[in-house]
C-alpha cells in the first residue's frame, strides 16, 4: 500500500510568512528607472567562466558576460513557465485540505509569474543596449508541454535542482562580485529572495509525492528525470551555438575558426555548469536525492551526467 504523508502545516505557514515579508515590486524595488550599463559585466566570472577564454581581451570578456547574462535571464524565464504550471497542479491537491499549504503554493505560483514578467522585461532592456542579432528561439510553452508530459516526481526533482542552484549562484558568485551591473545584480537579489522560500516547498511537495509512489513508479520517474536533464542539455547546446555565433559577429574583430570553436565550446561548458552541474553537485540536492532513491538509481543518474562532462 502506498504511504500517506502527514503534512507539516507549520512549515507551509512559515513559508507564507516569509513570502509576505520579502514581497517586492518589479519597478519600485528592482528596476527603479535604471538601464543596463555596458561598461559593467552582467554575469560573474564564476558562472560565465570567461576567464578561461584566454585569447579574449578584457573588453571581449565583458561582452561575453553580457551575452551570457541575457541568456541566463531568458533560461530562467523559460523554466519558470513549467514550474508555475506544475506548482499550480500540485497546489490544487491542497484545495480542500491544508489551507497553509494551499496559500503557500498559490503564492509560489504568483511569484513565479512575476519572475517570468521580470525576465521578459530584462531581455527587452538588455536588447536595447547590445547589438542587434541576438536569438533566443525556444518556445516556452512547447518546452513546458514536453516537461509536463513526464512524471510529477521528475518535474519536482528538476524544480528542486533549479531552485537550489539559484541560491548557490547568488550567494557564491553574483552577490560577492562588485564589478557587475548594479541593475543585473539587483534582479537576481530579488529573484533569490523568493527562491529561498520556493526551495522549501519544492522539498515538501517532492517528499509528499514520493511517499505515494510504488518502487516501479519511482524507477520510471528516475528515467524521466534523466530524460529531462538531457532535454535541458539539448536546449543549452543550441543556445550556446547561437550565442557564440552572435558574440563572434559582434565582438569587434574577426575570430579564426579555432578561436570561434573554442568560444562555442566554452559557452556550452559555462551553460552546463550554470544549469546542470552546479545543481546536480549541490550538497543539499545530493542529500535529498540519496534519501529518495536506491544506490543503483543514483548510479544511473551519475552515469547520465558523466556523458555531459
Amino acid at each position: 500500500m502506498n504511504a500517506i504523508v502527514a503534512l507539516d502545516s507549520d512549515k507551509y505557514a512559515r513559508v507564507v510568512k516569509a513570502s509576505k515579508a520579502v514581497r517586492w515590486d518589479i519597478d519600485e524595488d528592482v528596476i527603479k528607472g535604471r538601464a543596463f550599463d555596458r561598461s559593467k559585466k552582467y554575469l560573474p566570472d564564476g558562472l560565465s567562466l570567461v576567464q578561461e577564454l584566454t585569447t579574449l581581451s578584457d573588453t571581449e570578456k565583458r561582452f561575453a558576460s553580457q551575452v551570457q547574462g541575457r541568456t541566463y535571464a531568458n533560461i530562467f524565464g523559460l523554466v519558470e513557465r513549467f514550474i508555475t504550471a506544475k506548482l499550480l497542479e500540485v497546489g490544487h491537491e491542497h484545495s480542500l485540505g491544508d489551507q497553509n499549504a494551499l496559500e503557500a503554493l498559490v503564492r509560489f505560483s504568483d511569484e513565479e509569474l512575476k519572475h517570468q514578467t521580470l525576465f521578459r522585461r530584462i531581455n527587452d532592456m538588455i536588447g536595447t543596449s547590445l547589438p542587434a542579432g541576438y536569438r533566443f528561439d525556444v518556445d516556452p510553452d512547447a518546452v513546458a508541454r514536453a516537461v509536463l508530459g513526464k512524471s510529477t516526481w521528475a518535474v519536482l526533482l528538476l524544480t528542486l535542482h533549479i531552485e537550489l542552484f539559484v541560491q548557490h549562484h547568488y550567494r557564491q558568485s553574483i552577490e560577492p562580485d562588485h564589478e557587475l551591473s548594479p541593475l543585473f545584480k539587483d534582479v537576481f537579489l530579488f529573484h533569490w529572495k523568493d527562491e529561498c522560500q520556493h526551495v522549501v516547498l519544492d522539498e515538501l511537495e517532492l517528499r509528499r509525492h514520493d511517499a505515494a509512489l510504488s518502487k516501479n513508479e519511482r524507477d520510471g520517474a528516475v528515467d524521466d528525470f534523466i530524460a529531462l536533464v538531457a532535454a535541458v542539455d539539448g536546449i543549452l547546446e543550441a543556445q550556446a551555438t547561437a550565442d557564440a555565433g552572435y558574440f563572434a559577429a559582434n565582438c569587434g574583430r574577426m575570430l579564426g575558426q579555432q578561436e570561434a570553436d573554442s568560444v562555442a565550446a566554452q559557452f556550452l561548458k559555462a551553460y552546463r555548469w550554470q544549469y546542470i552541474f552546479s545543481g546536480a553537485t549541490h550538497p543539499r540536492f545530493q542529500t535529498i536525492l540519496k534519501s529518495l532513491i536506491t544506490p543503483a538509481q543514483m548510479e544511473r543518474i551519475a552515469a547520465a551526467l558523466a556523458t555531459l562532462a
